[in-house]
């Protein structure tokens, strides 16, 4: 069966459809059969990045791999057909969900082999996975880390293999600044209590934002005819194969 990656945090402007997309294309451009499906049926930003993507390529005669794109089914489970049509033709099905709680949502956590949670360098993102004290001490999981404990139990019951929850600190920033070293510190200490890996993400970047109209990675710069690529664009592509490297996915070496 294929190895299902869900991208989920139930809040937006983490970085969820970025971190999709960059994902699903690595391990596309490695050789590995991609099947992509957007659980954010009113944004899809993540579909959309993968039409742009394929209506890009079209226009510019190019030859760039691209994830396969799966569409939703109808009635009240709309997931499982998806999955079952992609899990014949795929190696990885990567599932983008939306920034808030839905029925979709909680159904993803439930099938996710590897859970990859982009959180915001702060307290505000923090909050989605525990609740704190003014002094900064761990009370107990928050709303999110209980539906993924949730998700964890229902896998269990059903004999299925365990979640490998990964928690992926975006946006971090380029200073060693109180607030980081903070956050750092509250995730280190959940991570043991909850049960999920910290793993470095990506910095903020303008490129992000500029690559989506066209549906481009960092990967497909020189294949777009970039020739010397700046500091920041090696430095991010370092940051993605660090990222791809600690998903500790199966099969998987990097090798770009």
């Amino acid at each position: 069966m294929a190895h299902i990656i869900v991208v989920g945090n139930e809040k937006g402007g983490s970085g969820k459809s970025t971190t999709s997309m960059h994902v699903a294309t690595a391990l596309a451009r490695m050789g590995h059969r991609v099947g992509g499906l957007d659980l954010d049926v009113r944004q899809r930003s993540f579909g959309r990045y993968l039409e742009n993507r394929a209506a890009f390529v079209k226009r510019e005669g190019l030859d760039l791999p691209i994830p396969v794109i799966g569409q939703l089914g109808q009635g009240n489970d709309p997931l499982t057909p998806a999955l079952t049509e992609l899990d014949a033709s795929c190696d990885f099905i990567l599932l983008d969900c939306p920034g808030s709680h839905t029925q979709l949502s909680q159904m993803a956590h439930t099938v996710a082999d590897t859970l990859l949670t982009p959180m915001n360098d702060s307290f505000v993102d923090f909050d989605l996975l525990a609740r704190l004290t003014p002094e900064g001490r761990v009370l107990g999981p928050s709303i999110y880390a209980e539906m993924v404990w949730a998700a964890r139990q229902m896998r269990a019951e059903a004999g299925a293999g365990p979640i490998d929850w990964l928690v992926l600190r975006n946006r971090l920033g380029t200073q060693a600044m109180h607030n980081k070293r903070k956050v750092g510190g509250a995730l280190a200490t959940l991570s043991k209590r909850i049960g999920f890996r910290v793993a470095p993400g990506f910095s903020e970047r303008v490129i992000f934002r500029e690559l989506f109209p066209r549906g481009l990675t960092l990967l497909d710069l020189k294949d777009i005819g970039t020739e010397q690529l700046s500091m920041s664009n090696i430095a991010a592509r370092q940051e993605l194969r660090d990222l791809i490297n600690e998903l500790k996915l199966p099969g998987v070496e990097v090798s770009f």
